[in-house]
């Protein structure tokens, strides 16, 4: 723990980690809002997927699309037009009564405009700490969004189901504008400027590492998602005891992180890590009984922040510091559908097989992750004893005062 007391110490890391934690917790709010205020003023839960199905398609295609325009116009540009134009997209959402087609169009737009604040605050750690804290940053990162799947959900259905699910809308709105602009004006952000990468978009995904990444990310978050499915299909979604096993499995994804934080990166890192996932949730898929899952998910949720925390080290140091916000960017669409195909093909299951059919989804998924990472594992950079920071540029790269 003194490596990550240490970090913490260091002029920024704290600051700069509680403003994107704050600025990006609406993504664990604005599902579960949306659901909540459609289906309640529509009546259909129909309706309600559909309107998170267009917010999930627009923020899929803006992730690498704004992570590129920071390059161009600047970090602080394309985070503030973009976290002002979101916030009134999903306010718009809560307090004007419209169609469902209308309401789907304004959460595509809400999407496509979501602020990258993932990609930018992932590309300036390289420039805030020395090549020994890059690894556990970017371990203590994974392990702290933790807190987002954790209190985000939990705090939106509060809010909703005692006050309103307006308000819950508003409260997410409020976040996204307050944490948004407080990361935006951090000093940090100011020092460093993405140069223009020279080459065409969508060409970094041609990087192995990149590619491994985006591929993997897709099959460990799809099985989440799958994790997520069967859970409150196996204790329904009135009752305390799902939301109590999905914050015990996030709070062993945190632990897991914490604990690995420092152990160096290989080429089989990520393989290992997968593969704890995968033997722990086929262990968790013997028995839906709640305690057995309580105990079994945690060992499941310790490979989860260690093994994102691989990707993003591993993307860092294989890629140039002018696509790395790109790159992210493209790991986190990646993600986003790999949350959707998942939750999908985890709902079929259940209709057809009940809870354990999710397991299913989620195992197959984190096995077919686990061989993934093996069969890259020749594509992996050895990071024991090396600079995981990004290839620099062939062109200094100007800094501005904040």
């Amino acid at each position: 723990m003194n490596s990550y007391v240490n970090l913490l110490r260091t002029p920024g890391v704290a600051r700069i980690i509680s403003a994107q934690l704050l600025a990006r917790f609406p993504s664990g709010m604005l599902s579960l809002g949306f659901l909540l205020h459609i289906q309640n003023t529509t009546g259909s839960y129909a309706s309600a997927g559909l309107v998170l199905a267009a917010l999930s398609i627009g923020q899929a295609v803006s992730g690498p699309l704004l992570s590129r325009l920071m390059g161009v116009l600047g970090m602080r540009p394309v985070l503030l037009v973009s976290t002002l134009a979101c916030t009134a997209a999903v306010t718009e959402i809560a307090l004007v009564p419209q169609s469902v087609p209308v309401s789907m169009v304004v959460a595509l737009i809400a999407g496509l405009v979501y602020p990258p604040v993932q990609p930018a605050v992932r590309t300036i750690y390289p420039k805030m700490v020395n090549s020994r804290q890059l690894t556990p940053l970017f371990s203590l990162d994974a392990s702290a969004q933790e807190i987002i799947w954790v209190g985000g959900p939990v705090i939106v259905t509060l809010v909703a189901t005692q006050i309103g699910t307006v308000w819950g809308i508003l409260l997410s709105a409020a976040l996204l504008i307050g944490g948004g602009l407080w990361f935006i004006s951090s000093p940090e952000l100011g020092r460093v400027r993405i140069p223009r990468s020279k080459r065409r978009f969508g060409v970094v995904l041609s990087r192995p590492t990149v590619l491994l990444s985006t591929i993997v990310g897709f099959l460990l978050i799809g099985s989440c998602a799958g994790v997520e499915a069967g859970v409150v299909a196996a204790f329904g979604d009135h009752g305390a005891e799902a939301g109590i096993v999905l914050a015990i499995w996030s709070i062993g994804s945190l632990a897991g992180g914490l604990a690995f934080g420092h152990v160096p990166i290989g080429p089989w890192a990520l393989a290992r890590r997968m593969a704890i996932i995968a033997v722990g949730l086929a262990i968790a898929s013997a028995s839906l009984d709640f305690w057995w899952l309580a105990v079994t998910l945690v060992i499941a949720g310790i490979g989860i922040a260690p093994a994102l925390a691989v990707m993003f080290a591993m993307t860092s140091a294989t890629v140039k510091f002018s696509d790395t916000a790109e790159a992210y960017g493209w790991i986190g669409t990646g993600q986003l559908i790999g949350s959707a195909v998942g939750s999908a093909i985890a709902g079929f299951l259940i209709d057809g097989s009940g809870a354990r059919g999710a397991f299913w989804v989620a195992i197959a998924m984190a096995g077919v992750g686990t061989l993934v990472a093996v069969i890259g594992r020749r594509w992996a950079p050895d990071l024991r004893g090396r600079d995981a920071s990004p290839i620099p540029d062939t062109e200094p790269v100007p800094t501005q005062p904040s």
